[in-house]
């Protein structure tokens, strides 16, 4: 049987087949600029790369280009869509409706339509990309999983704004927080590591990408997290500009005649890194800048860094204990520098990165530990699988076996779990930096 999971964005939508007998990914790759003229997919499968211009005027032609590439005789990886069992969708938003991963219905999809307003930026374009995957496979479960669905367990001290109550009981103003699969896997994974169940373990996972947020889990549940009703609460991001004086919007506005959109806009794709370098999001290219002397990469660095760490610092006195710090995604695997800067000068609460085991680790097909032999608290580096998460949701459904992450146990909960495409992907890494076989760490 093979699983299908989608990611649509408002001009793109990413996909991944998974071979679930076998459990290995048999091909992934992302459609982009959807709607806009030079549509095009970029498709990876059996070792080989494919790169093909293709007009997608919506996201069903999208879908089925995605289709068409899977099952070509010559990029295919499946011979018939009779193959695909189920399809599993990443949605941003379920509001307070949805706790958990559900099966698409017309009643599921009419929840998703009342709570584009919490999330407007990806809302539309995800259920877009369930309705358009729908038309071209009507007869396969469509699963639904939310980013917001792991947050659901935080206390209300902790998702509650201290704002008029009246705005939470009519417009649900609270805090939903994001990058839930993410944190998911991480959580479960860092229990295997510590050779601990979830319920006895406490972590601090630093989600940082282009989007970034953090999560305090205690006892293996979400207790406190940095995004808010929307991802742009919280930490410096690519775009975003993360915590703010509320005020400073309305200042601005004042001051520049700028329109409510037009802040919105501002503070989502004009902020972050590029507000502060004045040209740069990617974090690649803030530290090579910062490397050139460039002071405002610099400022950017120590600004997020240090706003990972007063969350840090917040997030232990939350929790009290902490196993473990856990860094993963895009900056998190691959960002010795923002580790390090993060994690520095708090050896009297327990937390001490060892410099050359960080530099080591620099890799997405490995977890690693970077912690000094003799920190109290462990530091690890987790890769993150938002796909498998999709995809073992996406399966559980189908089959009826599903249920809330507390009463349902994935595979990667095992310490025998082993990733395929990561085991093989480490191998070439080694040869490239031997010295990483250093911080590898395996289950015990």
């Amino acid at each position: 049987m093979t699983i299908l999971t989608l990611n649509c964005g408002s001009s793109s939508a990413k996909y991944q087949v998974y071979d679930w007998d076998n459990k290995e990914v048999l091909a992934n790759g992302v459609v982009e600029r959807i709607g806009i003229e030079g549509s095009c997919i970029t498709h990876k499968a059996k070792g080989n790369k494919v790169e093909l211009e293709s007009p997608c005027p919506t996201h069903k032609e999208a879908i089925e280009l995605i289709l068409k590439m899977i099952t070509d005789k010559e990029t295919g990886v499946i011979s018939d869509l009779s193959e695909i069992g189920a399809v599993g969708h990443r949605v941003l938003h379920g509001g307070e409706k949805f706790t958990k991963s559900v099966l698409v219905t017309p009643e599921v999809l009419a929840g998703f339509k009342e709570v584009i307003d919490l999330g407007p930026l990806h809302m539309p374009a995800n259920i877009m990309g369930i309705e358009a995957a729908q038309k071209v496979m009507p007869n396969v479960p469509h699963a639904a999983v939310m980013d917001t669905a792991w947050h659901q367990t935080m206390p209300a001290e902790n998702f509650m704004y201290a704002i008029p109550h009246e705005w939470y009981e009519k417009y649900a103003a609270r805090k939903y927080g994001f990058h839930g699969t993410s944190f998911l896997y991480t959580a479960k994974r860092a229990s295997v590591l510590l050779g601990k169940k979830p319920e006895d373990t406490n972590v601090i996972i630093c989600h940082i990408g282009n989007g970034a947020s953090m999560c305090a889990v205690k006892n293996g549940k979400c207790y406190d997290t940095t995004m808010g009703i929307t991802p742009l609460e919280g930490l410096v991001m690519g775009t975003r500009s993360g915590d703010l004086d509320p005020a400073l919007p309305f200042y601005i506005m004042r001051k520049t005649g700028m329109s409510a959109d037009e802040m919105d806009t501002a503070l989502n794709k004009k902020s972050g890194c590029l507000g502060v370098t004045g040209k740069f999001a990617d974090r690649r290219d803030v530290e090579m800048a910062a490397k050139d002397g460039d002071e405002k990469a610099k400022l950017c660095i120590e600004m997020e860094a240090l706003r990972i760490k007063k969350y840090i610092g917040a997030y232990m006195a939350e929790l009290g204990h902490v196993d473990a710090i856990v860094f993963t995604a895009g900056v998190g695997e691959r960002g010795p520098v923002f580790r390090l800067k993060s994690t520095q000068g708090l050896e009297n609460y327990g937390i001490k990165i060892d410099e050359q085991k960080n530099q080591w680790s620099f890799t997405g097909n490995a977890e690693t530990c970077i912690s000094a032999d003799d920190s109290a608290t462990k530091i690890f580096v987790i890769p993150t699988d938002e796909e498998l998460v999709m995809t073992e949701d996406a399966y559980a459904l189908m089959k009826g076996t599903y249920d809330v992450h507390t009463n349902f146990t994935y595979s990667f909960q095992s310490k025998d779990y082993v990733n395929k495409a990561r085991e093989e992907g480490l191998k070439a890494d080694l040869v490239k930096r031997p010295d990483l076989a250093k911080v590898v760490v395996r289950p015990q």
